[in-house]
């Protein structure tokens, strides 16, 4: 009885269009009402879902891309990306892939990587006698690669659900499927553009410029590798990393690149409160959601259910996937995330399964749900920036889609993908 208030009152209501989080909520609070358990205990669960040290981390990081974002990190990107890839066939395509490839070592989040440099790079491919609709689809594609790539907000949250992975094992295993989304979505862009013919007007730059470019993109570079060294040697713990890239950020934006003034600290602190806020809200709503699901049994119950079947952990995994691609297609990653980790994650280290690896198929899997149409969130994005009709972004996304689903079947089939380097750094 508590599972069906808990699901048909979140199904009911995500029909009606109420936000995920207060479908979450108020889904709890109608199946702790069905069970006559007091509804203070969702209250508890909620504060107590926050109530975290680890979390700390999420407003400073996402204040640190909000500083680095206004201090010309977009353009200094851009530049550096495109003297290698942009005067080569399809040229623009390839900088847009490059370009938020590495705006998501500072940004971790998907929407900030298509609403903030996306915009720019789809204005000038369309500009440049590419489809708009195409490189719409382009950007949100490649915005995936912001939650898999350090520092992700999402991967910290992962580890508060799953204390067999930490973060900055997660930061390690998150690169090279990162490196490997964006190796595929080049080579389909180029196929892509040697059939329409896709020319770069671009000049390949000489050395002196690609020095130049290089020395300005250095520092917005160096924060990745600042928060990756710094929680691998010791330095700093995740939390802390992440007051110090806000400092860095900073001091890059205001004296390095002298562009961030100090009028646009306000609007910055706004924006990084509310979108910390909307984080929060999910995670406390999702930790009391949570909670229900262990009142009514459902991860025994389903962990019961998998043993019965006797699958083998590929097997699993596979079903997993398409568990996932078919659940990310409604729920956005974060509650995702904190619904269905507590469920699976126990499953998959009881068949055996590197923890790394499934975690790192689940927040791709996740991650590919904000592409899926028909409520992909990414598209919703790049169809306002790019002021191009849905349905034209969707039917120029399906290659680019099923690239993604080429390498996410390479990484479930290929462990070493995701558990090589975090093995090797000693994860």
């Amino acid at each position: 009885m508590t599972t069906a208030a808990l699901f048909g009152a979140l199904l009911l209501l995500m029909a009606l269009g109420v936000p995920i989080a207060f479908s979450m909520g108020l889904a709890a609070m109608a199946a702790v009402t069905v069970n006559g358990l007091p509804l203070v205990g969702v209250m508890q669960k909620m504060f107590g879902g926050i109530d975290s040290f680890p979390l700390m981390a999420v407003p400073f990081f996402i204040l640190a891309a909000e500083l680095m974002s206004g201090g010309a990190l977009t353009e200094v990107l851009l530049r550096f990306a495109a003297q290698f890839v942009g005067h080569r066939r399809g040229g623009l395509g390839h900088t847009n892939i490059l370009t938020l490839t590495f705006f998501s070592g500072i940004s971790g989040s998907a929407l900030a990587d298509a609403a903030g440099p996306g915009s720019m790079l789809i204005k000038m491919m369309r500009e440049s006698g590419y489809h708009a609709a195409y490189a719409a689809a382009l950007t949100a594609s490649i915005a995936i690669v912001g939650p898999i790539i350090p520092p992700s907000i999402l991967m910290i949250i992962y580890a508060l659900e799953d204390p067999a992975v930490s973060v900055i094992g997660l930061y390690w295993a998150g690169l090279i499927p990162g490196i490997m989304i964006a190796a595929g979505l080049a080579v389909a862009n180029h196929v892509i553009s040697i059939r329409r013919n896709y020319r770069s007007e671009m000049q390949a730059p000489g050395a002196r410029e690609m020095l130049l470019n290089t020395w300005r993109a250095l520092p917005a570079l160096a924060l990745p590798a600042i928060i990756l060294g710094g929680i691998q040697s010791g330095a700093f713990t995740p939390t802390e990393a992440s007051v110090v890239a806000v400092f860095y950020a900073l001091v890059a934006g205001r004296w390095i690149y002298g562009t961030l003034t100090w009028d646009k600290l306000p609007g910055m602190l706004l924006r990084s409160a509310m979108l910390t806020a909307s984080v929060l809200l999910i995670v406390a709503v999702s930790n009391a959601f949570a909670w229900v699901l262990t009142i009514a049994q459902v991860p025994q119950s389903v962990a019961a259910w998998v043993a019965s079947l006797h699958l083998s952990p590929l097997a699993f995994l596979f079903a997993v996937n398409v568990l996932l691609l078919l659940f990310g297609i409604f729920i956005e990653p974060l509650p995702g995330v904190m619904i269905l980790v507590p469920i699976l994650a126990p499953i998959s280290a009881a068949l055996g399964v590197d923890p790394l690896h499934f975690a790192i198929i689940v927040i791709v899997n996740l991650t590919l749900g904000m592409i899926t149409p028909p409520v992909g969130g990414l598209l919703f994005v790049v169809a306002i920036v790019s002021r191009t009709p849905l349905a034209a972004i969707v039917r120029e996304l399906w290659p680019l889609m099923w690239t993604e689903i080429g390498i996410l079947a390479m990484l479930t089939v290929f462990p070493a993908c995701s558990t090589w380097l975090p093995h090797l750094m000693g994860r």
